[in-house]
């Protein structure tokens, strides 16, 4: 493929991207909490972040991921622990209230997603079977541009 037609498709796919971004956050007017809090809450499952990479998958500075923290903290969805691999740090972790809560917002957005599914034909289905791996691989690729200090070896 030329390197024109790779630039077009790279802007198209952009495009859609920001497009399923806005689109997310329209689904999560209904829920109590904003789109940018259940991505926090979904990406704090498990042993949790530190509070910088929370701001670098948000794609915003500290202070402000720091705030939306806060908010959740003050809901009991999160908590903030020592780190184990570093006491000096912190680690942002869900409570058992925000594994309920990310669960509960996930549950709804698959749900809409798949009353947006139902309308598709087979073939379009299929379609977007198909794609899907190729999209994780891009994924991917892109986690590894942004994060290159995870992939040093």
């Amino acid at each position: 493929m030329k390197e024109k037609e790779l630039a077009d498709l790279a802007d198209r796919f952009r495009g859609m991207l920001r497009l399923a971004v806005f689109v997310s956050r329209r689904l999560d007017g209904d829920l109590e909490l904003s789109t940018t809090q259940v991505s926090i809450l979904t990406m704090c499952g498990g042993d949790g972040l530190r509070m910088g990479v929370i701001a670098e998958n948000l794609g915003v500075r500290v202070p402000s991921a720091t705030e939306q923290v806060s908010r959740l903290e003050r809901a009991g969805l999160l908590e903030r622990r020592a780190d184990p691999r570093d006491a000096r740090a912190v680690v942002v972790r869900r409570t058992d209230a925000g594994d309920r809560a990310a669960a509960d917002a996930n549950r709804r957005r698959t749900a809409r997603m798949v009353d947006v599914l139902e309308t598709l034909e087979p073939a379009e289905l299929e379609a977007l079977r198909t794609a899907l791996p190729v999209m994780d691989k891009i994924n991917e690729r892109l986690h590894t541009i942004s994060n290159p200090k995870e992939h040093i070896e």
